[in-house]
């Protein structure tokens, strides 16, 4: 296996950003920068032998730091946080104490808030295991940041192995009581972005919706059953969607409230014969299909836009403060949050 690293470019503050390359035998590549422990690129092989780009995201550093895509902010290959996915209205209770967050997104806090851990710089430095090679990340959240208690202890480790699965661990400490949701938010589009992903194929191991409204859980897990919602049973991402104002923006509980590693989706695009299984240890697996993706060029000046990448975040339920019937997103001074994902690449 290679790794690389070298110097791209200024971040805020005028701090050093790196991009970080590893290759394992087959060809297969992830690189990524610490600005944002962003994932910038995935190259793996399709049914022909032919290597490609399949997820979205940039060649250059500064094209992450223009105002339109911070405008827009579709968080191409980020990790997300502190809280992944929505908090309602910025709020919740703690011990009885009220926090109030930076709210970005219809009133609601999203993914961290207004400048999230996809907008910091981290440190990274390249590591090695027997399993294979990769970055590890860290960063350090200071109490009160975007309304957030503690200060809170970050690493992700991005880990590329010969079995062409990139894992994705995640530890994290704090010494004040706070909240926890970390995902990462890679968009992918097996089709080299032919396309857009409406023809991709989609099954989700699970047929319980975390229930919403105004992308806010109401509370309830709803049975997905023959609903557009449905993706127990493989079908194309846009079988059911017109029926859907802003297509698939949902999740699914998976039933591994232990923490046990299990089997969460898997995408598949027909014509490049590619496919990708998700594993996590998480307790749910949140569907974008990339509706408010903006309008902007990619890799090699491919044009982005609507649909033309699906996400597929493991994480904790959304909005999870203010359920507490959810699983706990809870994260107490003297424990450590330890969870781990995998991306496994295949042909058809």
């Amino acid at each position: 296996m290679n790794s690389t690293t070298h110097a791209w470019g200024s971040g805020p503050e005028g701090k050093e950003l790196m991009l970080f390359t590893i290759q394992n035998s087959q060809g297969t590549s992830v690189s990524v920068t610490n600005y944002g422990a962003t994932i910038t690129s995935i190259k793996t092989r399709d049914a022909s032998g032919v290597l490609s780009e399949i997820v979205l995201g940039f060649d250059r550093a500064e094209d992450y730091l223009t105002d339109h895509y911070i405008a827009n902010c579709p968080y191409f290959g980020c990790i997300a946080g502190r809280y992944a996915n929505r908090i309602a209205r910025g709020r919740f209770t703690l011990d009885g104490k009220p926090y109030t967050l930076a709210v970005n997104n219809g009133g609601n806090a999203l993914h961290g808030g207004i400048r999230g851990f996809d907008k910091r710089v981290w440190d990274g430095q390249l590591t090695e295991t027997p399993e294979g090679k990769g970055v590890e990340l860290s960063y350090l959240s200071q109490h009160l940041e975007e309304g957030y208690p503690g200060n809170l202890k970050v690493t992700v480790t991005y880990l590329l192995t010969e079995k062409n699965e990139l894992q994705i661990s995640f530890k994290a400490t704090t010494d004040q009581t706070t909240v926890l949701n970390l995902t990462n938010h890679t968009y992918f589009n097996l089709s080299s972005c032919r396309e857009n992903v409406l023809g991709h194929r989609l099954l989700v191991n699970s047929k319980r919706q975390i229930e919403s409204k105004d992308l806010i859980p109401t509370g309830n897990i709803a049975d997905a059953s023959g609903s557009v919602f449905d993706f127990s049973e493989e079908k194309t991402i846009g079988r059911d969607i017109a029926g859907l104002p802003d297509g698939y923006d949902t999740g699914f509980a998976l039933g591994n409230d232990d923490g046990s590693l299990t089997f969460a989706a898997r995408l598949s695009e027909m014509t490049s014969g590619r496919m990708v299984e998700v594993y996590t240890d998480q307790p749910a697996v949140h569907v974008y299909s990339g509706y408010y993706i903006p309008e902007v060029k990619g890799h090699a000046g491919i044009s982005y836009g609507r649909y033309m990448g699906v996400a597929l975040e493991t994480q904790h339920y959304p909005d999870s403060p203010n359920h507490p019937h959810f699983p706990s997103t809870r994260l107490m001074p003297g424990e450590s949050f330890i969870s781990r994902t995998i991306f496994r690449f295949g042909l058809i």
